[in-house]
């Protein structure tokens, strides 16, 4: 009965809500940065998934309507970059040059890495558009054959190392400027960062929301190519 009740979609629908609102209060109350809701918030429920026996599908369809809101989330950047369309208007040139490399780096990357680990077809094509948001980035993978599971699970991690370590990482390597701090969030961790790059500035944030958009067209143009490339 127990088991019933926690795969009703319902259930799994309200636990994500709440775990996640609980993760945001100890992120409030421990004042540690560090401390990204994502990253509390996912061994919970994963634990939680594997206690009580649910195929992560089956957690994923259980969840659509947050899945299906990411979309006008991405949308709603939409304000932010108006009121920062001069200053994007002026840096536009290397933004774009930015993402397009960035989304070549990307994917190439994962080719170079499946190939390293022996990884078959089916994982690399599963892999590809981890760096774009989920809404694109499961489009992207079913127009190539992959796993839209093992997709939604690698966005959600790459978006969480670049939201959580992205700062520091820039900070290390002396990147102040905002525009550059932007796309470097937005293109390699999506949404995550993003919101990552809305605490720390209006510049960043928009450019980082701009990114997200361009690196998903980049990324549905460029993954066939290289996968017909790669074929041929």
């Amino acid at each position: 009965m127990m088991h019933e009740i926690m795969m009703s979609q319902p259930m799994l629908l309200a636990l994500t809500i709440g775990v996640y609102i609980l993760a945001v209060w100890i992120r409030t109350k421990s004042k540690i940065m560090l401390l990204n809701p994502m990253l509390i918030s996912v061994p919970i429920i994963i634990t939680i998934l594997w206690l009580c026996h649910i195929p992560a599908q089956h957690y994923i369809q259980s969840n659509a309507m947050i899945s299906f809101m990411l979309g006008p989330c991405v949308v709603a950047l939409g304000l932010t970059m108006y009121e920062q369309r001069h200053t994007i208007r002026l840096y536009l040139v290397p933004i774009l040059s930015a993402v397009i490399v960035g989304s070549v780096v990307g994917i190439l990357s994962v080719v170079a890495l499946c190939n390293w680990l022996g990884l078959d077809r089916m994982m690399l094509l599963s892999l590809e558009a981890k760096s774009v948001t989920v809404p694109i980035a499961m489009e992207v993978t079913k127009g190539v054959g992959g796993n839209t599971a093992i997709t939604a699970i690698s966005v959600a991690l790459c978006g969480l190392f670049g939201g959580i370590f992205g700062p520091l990482v820039l900070k290390v390597l002396h990147v102040k400027n905002p525009i550059a701090f932007g796309a470097a969030m937005g293109s390699g961790s999506h949404g995550i960062g993003t919101a990552r790059a809305l605490e720390i500035g209006a510049v960043e944030g928009a450019v980082s929301g701009l990114c997200i958009a361009l690196m998903g067209v980049a990324t549905a143009v460029l993954v066939p190519l290289i996968n017909l490339m790669i074929d041929l």
